[in-house]
Parts: structure tokens; C-alpha cells; sequence
């Protein structure tokens, strides 16, 4: 129990975890439509890119605007295998070349591309949800990090990697579907994935993941390398000079974040039913760490209230007032900056932890054994 409580950060982050679990594993199914219920689930695939970016840009002080690269790249993956089970023979009789996904017939391909063929196997696809974009990452960090590049300047060639990709998959039509995207994904083994119970299924698995991703969060900050992360991100040389291999450790967060997103990329693909280079780019990603920085940076449970939050802000705002939404999504962001700058978590330890402190608090029994010291006083001093 002790380890357990060591692991959740206390108490306090405990019932944190459990209030979190509550809003989104019971208020939301019991209170929410079908429909509004899988627009929370879409929110939350990107909570897990947000819970990557703790760890990667709030602990280890690496700023990476290009994280809707595995994002994409994890969507990719699963929606690849869900177009091909869409694209069986008899679905696709009417194209030219029967058994190749659609977009592929109208760009007058008449054989399934290489790149594509491992991904009739679910095995496959399933590992390489993960194994792709880490190894993209790991190539990434290899070539940054080993040569010392941080700061603003990985920034920037993170943002020019979701660039290049982004054209990559738009010009490619013939393999990727160019700027629409896999669309038109239905099934999962045989399941239909457009049945209010499949979404129910899938809006659990998904939480289920998030969950998990977050443990494993806590579990890499409860350790030595969660310390030393927070040691590069304020004294880098300092840590350097002890004898510490500075860039393994940058590349092992940066590729665990990176597998954090694309999990959340595949239940995106699962959930919505599509996948798109719209996902991919620089204002993707950047919408990305706004999720972390809403929520704090340094709190894993804020950033999935940060996703949570500005995902309903679009929705909100985008129904309610559709010529003025992008304004107030905007200063929204500037007040968040502004008043709360270490985000809904700064503002949950600024006020909430005091309140609930007090909640917690027990009555104070400290009275009873001074009532009985001052009996024993008086019973000396009787002759």
C-alpha cells in the first residue's frame, strides 16, 4: 500500500486520480449521449499526447512542437489495417482493381504497394502503433540530442518535421489518400465500429489506456530518472558534469512521449473513423502543448483537464458563436497565460489543496490529554 501511495505522488494526487476516474468512467457514460460521449472520447486521445508532453516538456524541459507527428503517424498505422479490412473484394467489386482501397483506384494503382501489405495482419499493426513512431523518435533525438541541440531550436526542427511530413502525405495521394485522408473506416475484425455500443466499447478502452499511460507516468517520475529529469531541465551541465549521459535520458522521455501520442492517434482513428493530414502539421501540434500548458505542465492529471477543457472550448464556442469562436478560443488563452500561469494545476495547488486539506483534516484530540494532565495537578496537590 505504502509503495502504491509512493507511486500516486500522496494522498492528495490519489484522490486527484479518483475524481478523475469518476468524471470520466462514471459522470460522463451515466450523464452524456452517445454522440456527445464520443466527442469526449475524442478529446481524450489527445489527453495522451498532453500526458507526454509532462513528462517530455515539463519535467525534462524539452519543448516539442511537432508531437501530432506520432499522433499522426499512430492514426496512420491503425487506420492503414482498418481501410485494408474495409477494402475486402466484394466491398470494393464495382473499382477497377477490386481489393485495393478506393483512393488508390482513382489514382489508377493496380496493385496493393508494398508498404501497405504487412498491414493485413492486426499483430503487426498493433505493434507498430508503437514501434514506428518511437523509432521515429529515436532517430529524431539521436541526431538532436547526441549533437546538443535544445531549446528553441529543437523547437523549431520539430516544427519543420511536422512540416515535411504533412507535404509527404498530401503529395503522396496514390499511398496515403493526399489531403482527405483513410477515411471511410467501419469495421475492426468484423466489429462494426458505427454502433452506439461499439463507441460505448471503445470510449472505455480508450479511457482504460489513458489510465495506463498515466500510471506509467507516475511511475517514471516516482524514480531516480524522474529526479534526474527535473536536474537536466534546470542545471543540464551541472548534470552533465556528474557523469550522467544527458541525451539517453532526453531520448528515452522524447520517445516515450512519442509512444504516448500515437496511442492516442490509433483510438482517434477507431473512434472517428478517419484519419487525416490536418492531424499531422504545425497548428496541430502546437494546439497540442496549449493542452498541456492549460492543464500544467507539470501535472499529468491537469494535462488530461487541459485537453478535456480547451477541446470543449472549440466545441462550445464553435456551435454557440461560429463567427466569433476563434476569437474567444484565443482569449482564452491569453487569460489562462495571464492569471493561471501554471494552468488549472497551479490554481488547483494555489486554492484547491488548502480546501480539501481542511476536508481531510480530522478533529483535533489534543485536548484530552491536557484535560487530564491539569486532573493530575490538581490531585497532587490535594493534601
Amino acid at each position: 500500500m505504502k509503495a502504491l501511495d509512493k507511486l500516486l505522488g500522496g494522498q492528495q494526487n490519489m484522490i486527484g486520480l479518483v475524481l478523475l476516474a469518476l468524471l470520466i468512467l462514471v459522470i460522463f457514460p451515466l450523464t452524456l449521449d452517445a454522440f456527445r460521449l464520443n466527442m469526449v472520447g475524442k478529446y481524450l486521445t489527445y489527453a495522451f499526447v498532453a500526458v507526454g508532453l509532462v513528462l517530455c516538456w515539463g519535467y525534462g524541459g524539452i519543448l516539442s512542437l511537432g508531437q501530432g507527428v506520432f499522433f499522426g503517424v499512430g492514426g496512420y498505422c491503425m487506420a492503414m489495417f482498418l481501410k485494408l479490412e474495409a477494402s475486402d473484394p466484394q466491398s470494393t467489386r464495382i473499382q477497377s482493381t477490386p481489393g485495393i482501397p478506393d483512393f488508390m483506384d482513382w489514382n489508377q494503382i493496380t496493385e496493393l504497394p508494398w508498404l501497405w501489405q504487412p498491414f493485413h495482419s492486426f499483430s503487426f499493426t498493433l505493434a507498430a502503433v508503437i514501434a514506428v513512431p518511437v523509432l521515429l523518435a529515436f532517430v529524431i533525438g539521436m541526431a538532436l540530442f547526441k549533437r546538443r541541440v535544445g531549446d528553441v531550436y529543437f523547437s523549431i526542427v520539430t516544427q519543420a518535421i511536422a512540416l515535411i511530413l504533412t507535404v509527404l502525405i498530401v503529395g503522396q495521394q496514390g499511398l496515403t489518400g493526399g489531403v482527405n485522408g483513410v477515411t471511410d473506416l467501419k469495421t475492426l475484425l468484423g466489429w462494426d465500429l458505427r454502433t452506439d455500443s461499439a463507441k460505448m466499447m471503445l470510449y472505455f478502452i480508450n479511457a482504460g489506456l489513458l489510465f495506463g499511460c498515466i500510471f506509467i507516468g507516475r511511475f517514471i517520475l516516482a524514480s531516480k530518472l524522474g529526479r534526474l529529469l527535473m536536474a537536466m531541465r534546470d542545471k543540464e551541465e551541472r548534470v552533465r558534469f556528474s557523469g550522467y549521459d544527458v541525451a539517453s535520458f532526453k531520448i528515452f522521455v522524447f520517445c516515450v512521449a512519442a509512444a504516448f501520442s500515437a496511442i492516442g492517434g490509433a483510438m482517434f482513428a477507431l473512434q472517428v473513423g478517419f484519419m487525416s493530414p490536418s492531424f499531422v502539421g504545425i497548428v496541430p501540434s502546437i494546439e497540442m502543448v496549449i493542452f498541456a500548458a492549460v492543464g500544467g505542465r507539470m501535472s499529468l492529471l491537469g494535462a488530461v483537464y487541459g485537453a478535456l477543457l480547451v477541446n470543449y472550448g472549440k466545441t462550445y464556442f464553435s456551435e454557440s458563436f461560429p463567427e466569433l469562436w476563434l476569437y474567444l478560443m484565443g482569449g482564452l488563452f491569453i487569460a489562462v497565460v495571464m492569471y493561471f500561469p501554471n494552468g488549472l494545476a497551479g490554481l488547483w495547488d494555489s486554492h484547491g489543496r488548502q480546501a480539501l486539506a481542511k476536508l481531510l483534516r480530522r478533529t483535533p484530540v489534543a485536548n484530552t490529554p491536557v484535560k487530564a494532565k491539569a486532573n493530575t495537578k490538581i490531585l497532587e496537590t490535594q493534601p
